[in-house]
């Protein structure tokens, strides 16, 4: 009986560390989010609109000038949600400037495509 607790404990407690086997597909996902978190962590607070759409798109959904959703232009599913500061005209809620400024920028979070 010792025997086979002990043969059950060793199992366990040797798969939960043998190291996770990996493969080149694998290596080269994590290099890819690696250029993914790279490249979009290139646009930060007091950027233009221009320069964030260098690197995002904008989504579907509700949005004013202030307020959007953006999608990365590489994978739709990855996305930022961007306040801005208007350029001109703060009273034209509608009518985004590529002037506008950044104020807030959140981190890249994955979901599903919005289709108006």
């Amino acid at each position: 009986m010792n025997r086979i607790i002990f043969a059950m404990v060793f199992l366990f407690t040797t798969a939960s560390v043998a190291p996770t086997q990996t493969t080149d597909s694998d290596a080269e996902h994590r290099k890819w989010i690696v250029r993914v978190l790279e490249a979009t962590g290139t646009i930060k607070p007091g950027m233009t609109r221009e320069d964030l759409l260098k690197v995002f798109t904008t989504e579907g959904g509700i949005s004013t000038r202030f307020q959007r959703t953006y999608v990365y232009k590489n994978c739709p599913y990855i996305k930022v949600r961007v306040a801005f500061e208007a350029a001109e005209n703060p009273d034209d809620g509608l009518t985004e400037k590529p002037e506008d400024r950044i104020t807030k920028i959140s981190a890249p979070f994955l979901a599903y495509i919005v289709v108006d």
